[in-house]
């Protein structure tokens, strides 16, 4: 039995302002998904790793650290059903990363795993890490009309590795009428399991726009000095 890693790189990343998929923009001189792989493979428990891509981009050398690369379809939700479809029989436990959250760090994954992974004292079915809100947040309506204030003390801001035990995670993506979700705990949410926030880590931020990659470069360059 083993954890699996689904990566998903297939995303066009137009508002980053940058002509390649967004996976394969680069920081510090190498594509965001290079240092992705590079954190898994110092992973302490993901055994196997599959990176979906855009069409055409299955053979770039920065995928040399995937187990196997397969093609991304339309939307996440179908990019991440091609990763699961290509998961060996073996493994029980199944993360799925963002790419953009290249600097993600190794003790991550190994929290999110052991959380799931059953055979290592993991309690829970679905998890997800999270960091509390420090902004206030507002609800608005269609108006932009502010229409409540959430406390946010009982908020957090999602990021990835997302956790889950196998069958759950592929039960919530055969449930139909899921296509609007924007990532697979939510899937879960929609069959009524229940997901578990653990903590998460400041440099898993997505990388969205130009001014991430600013912030992602600081990060090295912090890290570098350390």
């Amino acid at each position: 039995m083993t954890v699996a890693c689904i990566v998903v790189a297939a995303g066009r990343g137009e508002r980053l302002g940058d002509e390649r998929p967004k996976a394969f923009a680069e920081l510090g001189g190498r594509p965001l998904i290079e240092y992705a792989l590079r954190a898994l493979a110092r992973s302490a428990r993901v055994d196997d790793v599959v990176v979906v891509v855009p069409t055409g981009f299955e053979n770039h050398p920065a995928l040399d650290g995937a187990t196997r690369v397969v093609e991304g379809g339309g939307t996440r939700q179908e990019s991440v059903a091609r990763g699961m479809a290509a998961l060996p029989a073996e493994a029980h436990v199944v993360l799925v990363h963002d790419a953009a959250r290249c600097l993600a760090p190794p003790e991550l994954f190994d929290a999110v795993a052991d959380a799931v992974d059953d055979a290592a004292g993991g309690a829970y079915e679905a998890v997800v890490p999270g960091l509390a809100v420090v902004d206030t947040v507002k609800q608005v309506d269609g108006d932009g009309r502010v229409t409540g204030t959430p406390d946010r003390t009982a908020l957090r801001a999602v990021q990835t590795p997302q956790g889950f035990r196998r069958a759950v995670l592929e039960r919530a993506h055969e449930s139909p009428g899921t296509t609007d979700v924007s990532d697979d705990a939510g899937l879960v949410e929609l069959l009524g399991r229940p997901v578990h926030v653990v903590p998460g880590h400041p440099d898993a931020f997505k990388i969205t726009r130009p001014l991430d990659l600013v912030l992602a470069e600081a990060v090295l360059s912090a890290k570098a000095t350390l």
